[in-house]
């Protein structure tokens, strides 16, 4: 003991034998697997995003462009980082008392797991928000949510993860190795002090708050462009908000899915302090549902456009006989949809106008 204290390696308690047996072959075949999974996907939807940001750069469409490009990258960043780390651990046969005498790698990857991790949570309920004022305030999204705005917003975003990820090590708390000898995170194992409880809870109170606003947004968005659909059929220029709403719906069940077992687990550590029954096989679960949350992101921009739902919805009406939105507001094309909007937006006066005109009109 001794000997560890004075190598200053914090969590060495975990090197010794773990009741966590995990089979290095198949663990460095998941993490490569995972890795290079999550970077192609990001990659190609980044090229899939920046095609359509160059589109709309000057569209109502621009801001939530930008704000997923921005929640890709981040995801892109995260599995190269924490992949490359974690390779690198299972290459040296997790010999942390080799390669980490001054814990400098744990912190490292301690800080990335938190930073990525919740990063990637607070622009999901971002983009849920942006797409809530786009929908339920027009005028006030086209004046103040320009593509300046929405860079602050991000960088504000990015900088609160940041001191988050930083804050145990501004307490002087080191980031532990974990059972499994894999990964580095908050101390997960005899669990008393309060200080420590407390970086558990806030990173799951944070998470469920994430979800929670992107949820309630999402639901206040779906509400109020059925409302717009059922009461006139005259509002062609809505298209667009339903393919960024579908995909926005998207987002929010894969993070659900993928993270409430890992938030739900730090939860319980946190609460139940060092009684809590959680394994590591347990732990080691949940943050590999929790990895997937980072590959299935980009999908949903690449799958759910609006190229793709339109071919969705000619085979569903087609098997099903039903019409529930009409098929000429997904033929028009995605620029004039935009420049319809953004005219709207931009004068009550013309949005006045457009809504007393006849649909006989407006069909022309």
């Amino acid at each position: 003991m001794n000997s560890s204290k004075s190598l200053g390696l914090a969590g060495f308690g975990v090197l010794k034998n773990t009741t966590c047996p995990t089979e290095k072959k198949i663990s460095v075949f998941f993490s490569i697997i995972f890795m290079t999974a999550g970077i192609l996907s990001n990659s190609l939807a980044i090229v899939i995003l920046m095609k359509a940001y160059q589109r709309f750069r000057q569209k109502s469409k621009a801001s939530f462009l930008l704000l997923a490009s921005g929640l890709v990258v981040t995801d892109l960043f995260g599995h190269l980082i924490n992949g490359a780390i974690a390779v690198f651990v299972y290459a040296s046969d997790k010999d942390w008392i080799r390669f980490n005498q001054s814990n400098i790698l744990c912190s490292v990857f301690g800080i990335c797991m938190v930073f990525f991790g919740l990063c990637p949570l607070f622009l999901g309920s971002v983009m849920a928000v942006e797409r809530c004022i786009g929908v339920t305030k027009p005028i006030f999204h086209s004046t103040k949510m320009t593509s300046r705005h929405v860079k602050m917003m991000l960088s504000m975003v990015c900088l609160f993860a940041v001191l988050i990820a930083l804050l145990p090590i501004l307490r002087f708390r080191a980031y532990q190795i974990q059972a499994s000898r894999t990964w580095c995170f908050y101390k997960t194992e005899h669990v008393e002090d309060w200080e420590d409880r407390f970086y558990l809870l806030l990173f799951s109170c944070l998470g469920f708050l994430a979800l929670a606003i992107s949820f309630l947004c999402n639901a206040v968005t779906g509400i109020t462009l059925l409302r717009v659909k059922f009461k006139s059929q005259q509002r062609q220029g809505r298209s667009h908000h339903f393919e960024m709403i579908i995909q926005l719906l998207a987002i929010m069940c894969v993070s659900c899915i993928c993270w409430s077992p890992f938030l739900v687990t730090m939860a319980r550590i946190g609460i139940n302090e060092g009684r809590s029954k959680e394994t590591c096989e347990t732990i080691l679960f949940a943050l590999r549902m929790a990895t997937w949350n980072q590959i299935l992101d980009p999908w949903v921009y690449i799958l759910l456009r609006k190229a793709v739902l339109k071919n969705l919805y000619k085979i569903t009406s087609g098997c099903c006989g039903v019409h529930v939105i009409n098929l000429h507001m997904w033929e028009l094309s995605s620029i004039k949809n935009s420049l319809k909007v953004a005219a709207i937006s931009e004068s009550p006066v013309s949005s006045k106008q457009i809504n007393q005109q006849p649909l006989s009109s407006m069909g022309q």
